[in-house]
């Protein structure tokens, strides 16, 4: 088969199953993106690089208001229809089937160029006014404008839920956001996590941790605590851990902080002329010399970071959850998690992880002491997060049933 798997962003959620589908002889595997954000490719599959929309394109979406992201969405499907033109026209190329990330706009005319191809979608979120991401605790109220902005959000998802084939989405809360009447035909199925490269020490210890580039050398047995996420942002409650973080390190002298990430807002309200980054450097409270922004890592060293965390810190907004949290699991770290949906899906308090409360420093602090203070509490629980993912989100169990769906879309 000739498989087509789109997404603005390449490689993104296909980082996995693109090469695996390739690895199968019988199929050619195309990947259609705007950029090529690893810079390098995959093993066995054909990257075909669109263009962006020109700048007249995208000042014209700022001027859409509310329907800006359905204008965005707009612009990238039609981008993706002059590339499926093009493959057909100068390489003699059409797909038996599309997998695609439908939150950008990828699939929106796929059936308009191809009618008969089936697309199995990937719809990773649906925005909700309450109970959800955007207002979940009692004292967040939305205005009109909230409203209308949120609700407006989902125009194209709206489309690409009624036009795809069969929907995948990753996970149990992820699913319960979706409109009642597309539920039938979304499948929650994970991309899965390489537990082979997310794994613990194979010596079973805590090693030493060594980054050149930053000449950051920690010892062996140093008590680190760690937090990931792309952004530093409200989402995932980086304001929270950082005032905990001061409870804790003022408590324990010799325990240092590894922050992987970068100084930017992914999800959530921007805010103006600062970061929340410089907030929390402005605001100071902590020992700088033990603790260590490094930034966005390579693979091998996001590794050598969490192989040698005493505890791991997650915390989440109830929204789309991270990978760095399960593989964070799968490294068999010790993890607080917040009290929210998402992560409570996966992580029961005091048998795979403790809970607290996501917006409660003292609480977050608390639980991080409970379990740098009792090293066999600490095992126990990160032997149980590795066995949940094992599981649950082990990454080829995960990869063949999206494999076994897909084929169940073709003739």
């Amino acid at each position: 088969m000739n498989i087509f798997i789109l997404h603005p962003s390449f490689p993104a959620q296909y980082l996995n199953i693109a090469p695996y589908l390739a690895s199968n002889p019988d199929n050619q595997v195309f990947f259609l993106s705007k950029e090529n954000s690893i810079k390098t490719n995959l093993r066995g599959v054909t990257l075909a690089l669109y263009k962006k929309p020109n700048e007249e394109a995208e000042k014209w979406a700022k001027t859409c208001g509310p329907l800006r992201p359905a204008a965005e969405a707009v612009l990238e499907g039609q981008a993706v229809v002059r590339a499926l033109e093009w493959m057909a026209s100068e390489k003699n190329i059409k797909p038996d089937v599309i997998i695609a990330h439908t939150g950008w706009g990828s699939t929106l005319y796929c059936k308009d160029v191809y009618p008969d191809v089936p697309i199995m979608g990937y719809f990773e979120w649906y925005y909700r006014t309450l109970n959800s991401d955007s207002f979940w605790w009692p004292d967040e109220i939305p205005q009109m404008t909230n409203k209308i902005s949120i609700r407006t959000r989902n125009a194209h998802h709206l489309l690409n839920l009624e036009l795809c084939d069969v929907g995948v989405t990753p996970t149990e809360w992820q699913f319960a956001q979706m409109p009642e009447i597309f539920k039938p035909k979304i499948k929650i199925i994970h991309e899965g996590i390489d537990t082979e490269f997310c794994s613990p020490d194979p010596e079973g210890k805590k090693p030493a941790l060594d980054l050149d580039d930053i000449d950051l050398h920690l010892p062996e047995g140093t008590e680190i605590i760690t937090y990931v996420a792309r952004g530093f942002e409200m989402y995932r409650g980086f304001p929270y851990f950082m005032d905990a973080l001061r409870l804790v390190l003022e408590r324990r002298p010799n325990t240092h902080a590894i922050l992987v990430g970068k100084d930017r807002i992914c999800y959530g309200a921007q805010l103006k002329d600062t970061s929340y980054q410089k907030l929390e450097e402005e605001k100071g409270g902590y020992d700088t010399n033990r603790v260590h922004f490094v930034g966005l890592r390579n693979r091998g060293d996001y590794r050598k970071i969490l192989r040698s965390s005493s505890c791991h810190v997650y915390l989440t907004r109830p929204f789309v959850l991270s990978w760095s949290f399960l593989e964070a699991m799968s490294f068999a770290c010790p993890i607080v998690g917040s009290k929210t949906p998402p992560v409570e899906e996966v992580m029961e308090d005091n048998v795979n992880g403790l809970l607290a409360e996501f917006r409660s420093p003292y609480h977050i602090a608390r639980r991080m002491q409970e379990i740098l203070d009792d090293k066999e509490l600490a095992a126990k629980l990160g032997k149980k997060a590795r066995e949940t993912i094992m599981d649950r989100f082990e990454l080829n169990k995960c990869m063949r049933k999206q494999e076994d769906l897909m084929y169940s879309l073709v003739r």
